[in-house]
């Protein structure tokens, strides 16, 4: 079908604009990739696993460091500050067969577990493990 208007002979417009369609799925897209970070977190649920009783392999020189619920840390059974297991960690990580066993109370943030583990990789040392308890 034709339609003709004041001598002039335009055809129909048979297609559809799509522009509108486009721009409205790109701001879909955009708030779906701002929202989707922020909903991820609190749909997955972590539940860590127990742990096998392992046995350890090689003699290492094992010395422990303990991270208390309020962040305090224990290094050689004594109470000590940051700065002190840094120089501790330089030290004890130039010994042979050295290895660090940290025994973390559950209550302490990841945040505080993961600035030790930096600090031992800063420090040069190459064996670290954590002390779990086993599942009975």
């Amino acid at each position: 079908m034709s339609m003709r208007s004041s001598g002039d002979t335009d055809g129909a417009i048979a297609e559809i604009n799509v522009t509108p369609l486009v721009d409205v799925m790109l701001v879909l897209l955009i708030i779906f990739i701002v929202t989707a970070p922020m909903i991820t977190p609190q749909a997955m649920k972590i539940s860590l696993p127990q742990t096998d009783p392992v046995v350890q392999r090689d003699q290492a020189k094992n010395e422990v460091l303990v991270i208390f619920k309020d962040g305090s840390m224990s290094y050689k059974g004594s109470n000590i500050s940051e700065l002190e297991l840094k120089a501790f960690m330089v030290a004890d990580g130039k010994v042979p067969h050295y290895q660090l066993q940290v025994q973390a109370d559950e209550a302490v943030p990841y945040g505080r577990v993961a600035q030790v583990m930096a600090l031992a990789q800063t420090a040069g040392l190459n064996k670290l493990t954590f002390i779990t308890i086993p599942h009975k």
